[in-house]
């Protein structure tokens, strides 16, 4: 037993002595590989060059040195290819800044300011104090801020730069770089940046430059935040106040993320990939795709929640949390990270916060006007998978919100009259639909005149995408009234984030322009497609909703269809269509009486106007005595044509020509019926189905083909109670709401 032990103690013994003698190894080869390290860095070109931006001493003469010129190449080269690091950014701003060796290289070494990852926040604080101690020219501070808001979303924190708020602020009186000063306000502006003399200063230079939007949308951030200081009415649509500037960073900056592969938190640098072939008057798509969702501050101010009262939104992972930290989420550093983030576009819906919202209208608005819109390649944009996701992205966010962004509205309304409707088509006909109400005065002038000139010059699937756009259009804004619409007042707030007010009155005028334009549309495309099936279908589905909204949406209006869809559907081919028109006109008749008793019953209650149960009782009358009476050319009709020109024709008992056993479209019906029912027979005549047992299997038959619609027409309207041994064609429609 003792061996044994001694045995275990030289064991352990030996086992100790390695593991010391290979820690002395580790810690020896540790030391030799950071001897090497320091050595291969002293010895690195690259090093060398940023030490001499380093130690240069003020006042050192350009001309003819030529290792400024050495060493700036080699930045460059660095630069150019894969960025340079957060050390180097730093001693290269600090440098130009400092105007060590004058104005002169100032530009140049400013521009290859590349970031490979992130920009230190303390070479930014320092290069603004040199802002106002040095003699920069005027043109050179411009492209300082240029760059600042070029990388502002790869700035490793945000805190000093907010500490130096004032001190920014102070270079709005210079007319140059005012609106560059303003865009930085905008994106470092917190509450407690708000303050009654920035107000005041803001107002002063609006009275001496006018109503610049730069001005506008920094005054419109201090209003979200303090109502109560700026009493400014800010406009409810301004065109993008902050200009896309043609940086000469952007390029660059896709070169070297690529390169590198990395994902810099920048909206720029997350931008599309450049084509081989370039133009210089092109606009690139820079910002069409979605970054991703980050912090707002660096990784080490998330790691100490402690110090910290917020909470990242990139860290929260369910619902639960995000109710937890309802009141403490900060927002990503980019804003239309919202639109890929459900928890992000969860917290936009239950928070209502104003101030995150104009900041991601701001993001779209740049997004879709200046890189979007006003793009000049034609064809480039087609082709670009950025802007296909964007606007997908943009659409999920619409749903999930059940309304839109301001922002896209604008886009839109812009983008129409440049639009050749087949560019992205299923994605910009998605948001079109999503707009809220327009006021009367403006629909013509907005969507209408547009519209109209895509639509007649477009082919007939064109037609029928926007006729189901136009349709989900009337779905929201009914939704919408049904339910913001208040009692009391009679005040409908159709976007809860932008309240826009609107009394019913001008909501009624909006709707009715909205069906009485597609009504329009929908007359004379059927002529130019020949009563197109397909067409037919969605002009149906868009009066199934007018005919609805008083019962279902609880709109108080009534809107019939114009004779150019009402006759062709009843005359045509199809018996879908038919059954669809016999369905539409059953639920105009329960509208119609269900308002007509409330306007005997209440005093509120809205008056229908003799002219809607003028039309509604054509329509029945005729309706009823073309497939039930066989009296499809009726005295005091819409429809008269002369005896002498039906002689004519030929046609055999033409007043027949349209019931429900010679119509077109259940012609086939009628024969199979006749077949089933004398199977013997070898001559066929269709009349002796209208004795009466025939007649009742016969349309028991129809409705058994699953036509609901006329089932429910019939039921409704007429009478079947028929004399035995009569024929149908005797038979009376019975009409419930009498004429006016």
């Amino acid at each position: 037993m003792a061996a044994k032990l001694n045995v275990s103690e030289s064991l352990d013994c030996s086992d100790s002595s390695s593991s010391n003698d290979q820690s002395v190894s580790n810690r020896s080869s540790n030391r030799v590989a950071e001897k090497e390290r320091q050595k291969n860095e002293a010895e690195d070109p690259f090093v060398l060059a940023l030490k001499y931006f380093s130690d240069v001493e003020a006042g050192t003469p350009l001309n003819g040195n030529d290792d400024f010129e050495k060493n700036l190449v080699l930045v460059e080269k660095v630069a150019y290819s894969r960025g340079l690091p957060p050390e180097a950014i730093s001693i290269m701003l600090e440098f130009a800044m400092s105007l060590r060796m004058g104005t002169t290289p100032v530009v140049r070494v400013l521009k290859c300011l590349i970031p490979a990852s992130v920009v230190p926040q303390d070479a930014i604080v320092r290069a603004v104090v040199w802002l106002g101690i040095s003699k920069i020219p005027t043109g050179t501070q411009v492209l300082f801020l240029k760059w600042v808001l070029t990388i502002f979303d790869m700035i490793d924190a945000k805190d000093q730069l907010r500490a130096v708020y004032g001190f920014i602020f102070s270079f709005v009186t210079d007319e140059n770089l005012c609106p560059f000063i303003c865009h930085l306000l905008y994106l470092l502006t917190r509450k407690e940046s708000v303050r009654v003399f920035r107000v005041r200063k803001l107002l002063d230079l609006q009275s001496k430059l006018g109503r610049q939007p730069f001005l506008l949308h920094l005054l419109s951030l201090y209003k979200v935040f303090c109502p109560e200081l700026v009493t400014l009415s800010i406009p409810s649509r301004m065109r993008s106040g902050f200009r896309n500037h043609n940086s000469p960073w952007k390029s660059a900056l896709i070169t070297v993320q690529k390169r590198n592969g990395s994902q810099l938190a920048s909206s720029i640098s997350q931008a599309v990939t450049l084509k081989a072939k370039t133009n210089s008057r092109k606009r690139k798509h820079w910002h069409l795709e979605i970054p991703a969702l980050s912090s707002a501050v660096n990784k080490e101010a998330q790691t100490e929640p402690s110090r910290r009262k917020v909470v990242p939104l990139v860290q929260l992972q369910s619902f639960a949390q995000l109710l937890e930290n309802m009141h403490r989420v900060e927002m990503p550093a980019q804003m239309g990270s919202l639109l890929g983030s459900s928890l992000a576009l969860q917290y936009l819906d239950c928070v209502q916060d104003e101030s995150a919202l104009l900041r991601l209208n701001f993001w779209l608005g740049y997004a879709l006007h200046e890189e979007f819109l006003f793009c000049s390649d034609g064809g480039a944009s087609q082709n670009s998978e950025e802007a296909l996701q964007l606007l997908d992205k943009l659409l999920s966010a619409h749903h999930f919100l059940q309304e839109g962004f301001s922002s896209s509205e604008a886009f839109l309304y812009k983008f129409l009259n440049v639009w050749d409707g087949s560019l992205l088509r299923p994605q910009i006909l998605g948001l079109l639909s999503n707009i809220p109400v327009v006021p009367s005065s403006q629909i013509g002038r907005l969507l209408f005149e547009p519209l109209m000139q895509l639509f007649f010059t477009s082919s007939p699937f064109f037609k029928c995408g926007l006729m189901e756009c136009l349709n989900n259009m009337l779905l929201k804004w009914l939704t919408w009234h049904s339910v913001y619409a208040l009692e009391d007042d009679l005040d409908i707030s159709l976007n809860s984030h932008t309240s826009i007010n609107m009394t019913l009155s001008g909501f009624k005028d909006s709707v009715m322009e909205l069906v009485h334009f597609v009504g329009r549309l929908a007359t004379i495309s059927l002529q130019l497609e020949g009563c197109h099936s397909l067409l037919f279908n969605f002009i149906l589905d868009f009066y199934e909703t007018v005919c609805d909204m008083f019962l279902k949406y609880g709109l108080p209006l009534i809107v019939m269809p114009p004779t150019g869809v009402f006759y062709p559907a009843l005359l045509a081919t199809d018996p879908v269509s038919v059954d669809r028109l016999a369905y539409i006109m059953y639920r105009y008749k329960v509208n119609l009486t269900s308002a007509k008793s409330q306007e005997k019953l209440t005093e509120q209650a809205f008056h229908i106007s003799r002219q809607t149960f003028r039309e509604f009782n054509n329509y029945l009358v005729f309706m009823v005595n073309c497939l039930w009476n066989s009296k499809m050319i009726h005295i005091g009709t819409d429809i008269q044509l002369g005896e002498e020109l039906l002689l004519k024709s030929n046609v055999p008992q033409y007043w027949m020509s349209f019931d429900l056993i010679h119509h077109p479209a259940f012609m086939n019906y009628a024969v199979d019926f006749h077949r089933r029912c004398w199977p013997g027979r070898k001559d066929m005549d269709l009349n002796s189905i209208k004795h009466s047992k025939p007649w009742g299997w016969y349309l028991e038959y129809l409705f058994t083909q699953g036509y609901d619609g006329l089932k429910q027409f019939v039921q409704c309207n007429i009478s079947r109670q028929l004399p035995a041994g009569d024929g149908a064609g005797d038979g009376q429609g019975k009409l419930s709401t009498d004429e006016r």
